[in-house]
């Protein structure tokens, strides 16, 4: 069989920090109140001459470094976005002529804060067909741009950058020993699609701004207990169980919902991969940043298991398991 395997990772920063001290001089909070209901401190913010484009880009490069593989090697170019630099065209295909892509297909993918789970779920079928091979996915944001600043709700939670892997396809054996994507599973629900949503858009011909509006207490409970059940059954289709993960790496929404899963899940706190207080809530990029993050530390290591999910607006739900 083929199996989807990382090849290389990379993630990407803009410079400009904002800091809980900053924020608070901007609406009635302080770091304290920010810290204590999600964990963050600071997050990072795009220059005002930086598009997603860019940061994908950045992160791209290093991704492409790390895998040791050439730009025009890649088959297909996945960017996982909220927040593309215009209607149309895609950010994809500007990413593609900014590597150096020539010949790969390359689109968007709009799952909001599920985007890279959906972007992992989808390349690793496209590479387990035998139809691509080598497949850049990218995680990528620009949140500061459809953030009221003035909404103390949302604007405390938020911040820019992406991420991405390089995913290859090898011939692999049958089992669970091998490295690659053992077992993904994505998922959504319509229903509560005005539970977390940004208002406007080109067909509600909407007046004014367009920014993130939500209902913090029903994407709270429904995050923890989506993310519980998809590991749990992502878990069951692979044949593990939860003491066989070395590493989780959920969606680095807030601190709150990070532990409440966690704690449903009977996962130690030690194994959880956190970078939501540098970083804050990063949408599509949260997990590849977090994931690479960990890789260049040291902690996450060839061999180890690691469990990805993730949890946004439509609402949108996805776990990966695999072998890095």
């Amino acid at each position: 069989m083929i199996k989807s395997t990382i090849k290389g990772s990379g993630s990407y920063l803009p410079s400009k920090v904002l800091t809980n001290d900053d924020i608070a001089k901007m609406v009635d909070t302080s770091d304290q109140w920010i810290f204590e209901r999600t964990g963050i401190t600071q997050r990072h913010i795009a220059s005002n001459d930086q598009l997603t484009s860019d940061l994908a880009y950045e992160a791209s490069i290093k991704a492409i470094e790390s895998a040791g593989i050439d730009a025009n090697e890649l088959d297909l170019i996945l960017l996982a976005t909220s927040t593309p630099d215009q209607v149309f065209p895609s950010t994809a295909v500007k990413v593609q002529h900014m590597i150096g892509a020539k010949e790969s297909a390359a689109f968007d993918l709009h799952a909001v804060c599920s985007g890279f789970v959906y972007g992992l779920t989808t390349a690793n079928a496209f590479i387990k067909t035998g139809e691509y091979k080598k497949i850049l996915v990218i995680g990528a944001e620009t949140y500061s741009r459809i953030i009221d600043w003035s909404d103390r709700s949302t604007c405390i939670l938020f911040g820019d950058g992406a991420g991405a892997f390089v995913l290859e396809g090898i011939h692999s054996s049958d089992d669970i020993s091998g490295t690659g994507i053992l077992e993904s599973s994505i998922k959504s629900d319509g229903k509560y699609s005005d539970k977390l949503y940004c208002n406007g858009g080109p067909s509600s011909n909407s007046k004014g701004g367009q920014y993130i509006q939500m209902n913090g207490r029903e994407v709270y409970k429904h995050a923890v207990e989506k993310q519980t059940s998809i590991v749990n059954s992502v878990l069951l289709s692979a044949g593990l169980t939860v003491d066989k993960i070395d590493w989780l790496v959920p969606h680095q929404a807030n601190l709150r919902i990070l532990e409440a899963t966690a704690k449903r899940l009977d996962i130690p706190s030690e194994k959880i991969i956190i970078t939501v207080e540098k970083h804050a809530n990063t949408s599509s990029a949260s997990i590849p940043i977090a994931m690479d993050s960990a890789i260049n530390s040291g902690k996450i290591k060839r061999g180890d298991i690691v469990m990805l999910v993730s949890f946004g607006s439509g609402f949108t739900w996805g776990a990966t398991v695999l072998r890095y």
